[in-house]
């Protein structure tokens, strides 16, 4: 009866172990097996030396917890596939019948095995004549027990396999297969136990080396990068950390049944030690068959309790390892994004003084320069001040380092001189054009052979409305680039700053017996007659021009006359000053009143004005 009450306590405790049901033990394999893959993660986060020292600590520890995981899986697979009992077992329904035949089959091995053991101890102190007979019931036993043994392994293959078919697969020879398979996936599984010392060399051949630290980061662009790099780092130290709180749990409630059985098995022991000792050698027996079965579920039960205990240890070291591996992120984090606001805070301060002086130099322009043409200039050099210099601080800001900002702006400042050259002459040669006695709109100027009046000055071409040799529009617009002010053999003529005039004549060629000085008289006379007309303008004029080239003496505007010899006769010529708006109109009353004083003598020739003399004669202004 002792026997039956220890025997069904052993089966009991087998129970109460195998509360951990081969779900949770490969849901627990695959948690682990996860969380173990996250290192190929944090060995893209290395890049720096301390990262590679805190990997390679991760990747021991790793390597260590996912052995114990295993180990511990291969131990509760053997529970679990222990013949002893089917309570620890997942059964299905439909095989209920088998399940309980297989108990009773269990059940009926035991119970002739103790009767084959009674039996035996019986024949070592029977007489003589009692021998013959327990040596028939004895043998007459073992053949009830084989066949007892034959028909509960019968009972347990058919209920093993239908149980493994049902769970699809989930049972205790399934369970080996699918912890096994879990294990191949594994390279560092692969290797033996024995070899398991090396896993740190071979973790650390893994890791990239990185070399000295990289050098820190000197452009807002790289700041940027290393930020985000940083918040990445911190964003996967953080999962990581949550997933080693997530298998130290599993962990734990796996190991807490485990502690609950081992209390049960110290509690039963500690009975058997305080009983009194008895004489009678059955019950000695008995006591020893128990403590026997104790101490053998003890250690099932040791051996997978005690890798969940090692891991415990090492998951709480992993933890503490890569908690230091994040407050160490979070610390360069910290420090980069600060230099990073530093320096965005500098970068919009100094944009700031540059747009707040450019709009002081807007507002003093307005203010100060009431020419129009003038304060244009100032706006316009406002412009190409400011912008540049805003577009090169905000380069040399945004790159990292100088040196690669002077290499980038080397070599594109040359590709830009090359490709750009006839754009470069134009914007030069704006302000040329635009100089103290350069061309303002509406002046009348001569450029190339072609004369007009100035309508356009860009940056890049200047726009004439052309003139033709009668001095009137001819309806078409010429358009120069501004880099015609440095070509040789294009001049560019203008009047001089306050005048608008030019110099026009009117000639008579005489035969050899004319009067000449006559002739020359009434000719002066006609013209000085047209001159008084608007003498005081070309006197206005005069001064304007005197004050405008201060520098050299300036001719005075008023008629004179010439004599020259020429194959025909004496030519005698009088030239003028005229206005720009009325020369053609001058041009006529002069020619009018020179032949009305000359008495339109039919031995007299007057030459007419041609646009090679009007073009000499501006080229001599």
């Amino acid at each position: 009866m002792v026997l039956l009450t220890a025997v069904a306590f052993t089966g009991i405790v087998l129970a109460a172990g195998n509360e951990n049901r081969p779900e949770d033990v490969i849901a627990f394999l695959n948690q682990a097996v996860t969380w173990y893959r996250q290192l190929n993660v944090q060995q893209e986060l290395v890049n720096e030396p301390n990262d590679e020292v805190f990997l390679n600590d991760n990747r021991q520890l790793a390597e260590q917890v996912l052995r114990l995981s295993f180990d511990y899986a291969r131990v509760q697979a053997q529970l679990l596939g222990n013949p002893a009992g089917t309570q620890g077992q997942p059964v299905n329904p439909q095989y209920q019948n088998l399940a309980d035949l297989l108990a009773k089959a269990n059940q009926r091995v035991l119970d002739l095995q103790h009767e084959l053991d009674g039996y035996k101890k019986q024949l070592d102190s029977a007489p003589e004549r009692k021998r013959k007979v327990l040596e028939s019931q004895i043998s007459e036993t073992q053949g009830e027990l084989d066949l007892a043994q034959a028909r509960r392994d019968t009972v347990r293959t058919m209920f093993e396999f239908a149980n493994n078919v049902s769970t699809n697969g989930i049972g205790s020879g399934g369970l080996h297969s699918q912890i096994e398979e879990l294990a191949h996936t594994i390279p560092a599984l692969t290797t033996e136990t024995k070899s398991q010392p090396a896993g740190p060399a071979s973790g650390a051949a893994a890791v990239s080396s990185t070399g000295e630290r990289k050098e820190e980061p000197s452009g807002i662009l790289a700041l940027i990068t290393e930020v985000t790099e940083l918040k990445r780092k911190l964003h996967v130290l953080d999962e990581s950390l949550k997933t080693t709180d997530s298998l130290t749990d599993a962990a734990k409630k796996l190991r807490t049944p485990l502690i609950a059985d081992i209390r049960k098995f110290a509690k039963r022991s500690d009975e058997l030690a305080q009983q009194p000792e008895s004489q009678d050698p059955t019950v000695l027996a008995q006591e020893r068959k128990e403590v026997e079965g104790l101490t053998a579920q003890f250690k099932q039960l040791s051996a997978a309790l005690l890798p969940l205990s090692k891991e415990a240890i090492l998951l709480d070291i992993y933890k503490r390892n890569a908690q230091n591996w994040r407050n160490d992120v979070a610390g360069h984090y910290s420090t980069h994004l600060k230099s990073l606001f530093m320096r965005l805070v500098v970068l919009a301060l100094v944009l700031g003084c540059i747009l707040g002086a450019a709009e002081v130099w807007r507002k003093a322009t307005f203010k100060f320069v009431h020419d129009v043409r003038r304060r244009h200039q100032f706006l316009l050099l406002r412009r190409i001040l400011v912008w540049p210099l805003v577009i090169v601080i905000t380069i040399v800001a945004l790159a990292n380092g100088l040196g690669s900002v002077t290499t980038f702006a080397g070599l594109l400042t040359a590709g830009m001189a090359v490709a750009l050259q006839n754009l470069i002459l134009s914007v030069v040669g704006y302000f040329f054009l635009i100089g103290k006695y350069g061309v303002r709109v509406g002046d009348r100027i001569q450029v190339s052979g072609v004369t007009g009046d100035v309508i356009d000055i860009g940056l890049v071409r200047l726009h004439i409305a052309e003139i033709g040799a009668s001095l009137h529009q001819t309806g078409r617009i010429v358009a120069f680039s501004n880099s015609v002010v440095f070509q040789p053999d294009a001049g560019l003529f203008k009047q001089v700053p306050g005048t608008n005039f030019v110099w026009h004549e009117v000639s008579l060629t005489l035969p050899p017996n004319s009067d000449y000085r006559k002739v020359e008289e009434k000719m002066m006379g006609a013209v000085q007659k047209i001159f008084a007309d608007y003498k005081e303008k070309m006197e206005l004029q005069y001064r304007s021009m005197e004050r405008a080239i201060s520098v050299v003496s300036v001719t005075a505007l008023h008629p004179e006359s010439r004599l020259n010899i020429t194959q025909s006769g004496l030519q005698v010529m009088v030239r003028y000053p005229v206005e720009l708006e009325q020369a053609t109109e001058i041009d006529d009353r002069m020619t009018r009143e020179v032949l009305n004083a000359t008495g339109r003598e039919p031995t007299l020739t007057v030459v007419e004005p041609t646009p090679e003399t009007q073009q000499a004669a501006q080229a001599s202004t």
